[in-house]
């Protein structure tokens, strides 16, 4: 049997969140059900409408495990509703955002199982290659992680030069680039608008989760980076414990039942292909985790 709470929680509910507790166990008495047959893991995410989620309820089920989903509206709230054991892992973050979060927060939150990349991509309308795009000016997403990404993007393609002292950040600003050496230039907008630029016939990196509100095909990119690559490493995504959880042999079952035939298909439909599954140990989430902190520190 699977639960589902559907608890759309905004930011501003953020700080009272301790003083409301979720309604359920916590993961160190979830142990199993009046029957002995069950384990409960409350899980929080931000995506449990997606088809992948049903397919990951029902064969974590197939296993002995109950799914007690909680729902976020916003990015803020799963690491906090998990800093304050009011969920038993999270699953909606990349390692970066985790990183930024850890350091921002003075918290120890721990990949322990890696998921997916979604590549992020360069669309130009009605155009099927880079071809003539010396001299235009890319829309890309001007919050800070995004546009960090996408500024490296436009370096893979060759279309963008750093100044040296800028080689191999990981989020790069405007202010990084060699304009001199550059074949495009960039304008930063909300992340929203970068499919209004798209239309307009400008090129622009856009993320996955726009495509499909703007009824864009993402397999007409005319780039994307290469989800192998070491600059892809910081936006793996994981699922996310507190420290003193990281092995348990419950939450390792989920990393695994996330892999199943099941599960990714579902992705591969809700993503239309465009995900990318990712192996990772749990000692290699935490280096790539452990060196984008201390970057950001």
């Amino acid at each position: 049997m699977t639960h589902r709470t559907n608890r759309l929680i905004a930011a501003v509910a953020a700080a009272a969140l301790a003083a409301t507790g979720l309604a359920a166990c916590s993961n160190s008495d979830s142990g199993t059900d009046a029957s002995g047959s069950s384990t409960t893991i409350r899980i929080g995410t931000t995506d449990s409408t997606k088809k992948a989620w049903q397919a990951f309820e029902e064969i974590a089920a197939k296993n002995g495990i109950t799914l007690d989903i909680t729902n976020f509206s916003d990015y803020s709230t799963p690491n906090i509703a998990l800093s304050q054991d009011q969920i038993d892992v999270n699953l909606f973050q990349h390692l970066k955002f985790l990183a930024e979060y850890n350091v921002g927060n003075n918290a120890d939150l721990t990949p322990v199982a890696a998921t997916e990349i979604v590549p992020l991509a360069l669309f130009w309308k009605d155009h099927d290659s880079l071809d003539g795009i010396e001299g235009e000016s890319v829309a890309v997403p001007n919050d800070p992680s995004n546009l960090g990404r996408a500024i490296n993007v436009l370096v893979q393609a060759k279309l963008i030069t750093l100044k040296p002292e800028a080689e191999g950040l990981v989020t790069p600003t405007e202010a990084d680039i060699d304009t001199e050496k550059s074949k495009v230039t960039i304008t930063a907008v909300d992340a929203a608008q970068t499919t209004v630029a798209y239309g307009e016939g400008k090129p622009a990196i856009i993320n996955n989760s726009f495509l499909d509100r703007a009824g864009i095909d993402p397999k007409l990119s005319v780039f994307q980076d290469d989800p192998e690559s070491k600059e892809a490493e910081p936006y793996i995504n994981a699922f996310v414990v507190k420290a003193e959880d990281k092995d348990d042999p419950n939450i390792a079952k989920l990393g695994e039942l996330w892999h199943s035939k099941e599960v990714q298909d579902a992705i591969a439909e809700d993503s239309k292909g465009t995900s990318v599954a990712v192996q990772r140990t749990q000692a290699e989430l935490q280096e790539i985790l452990d060196r984008l902190e201390e970057q950001t520190k």
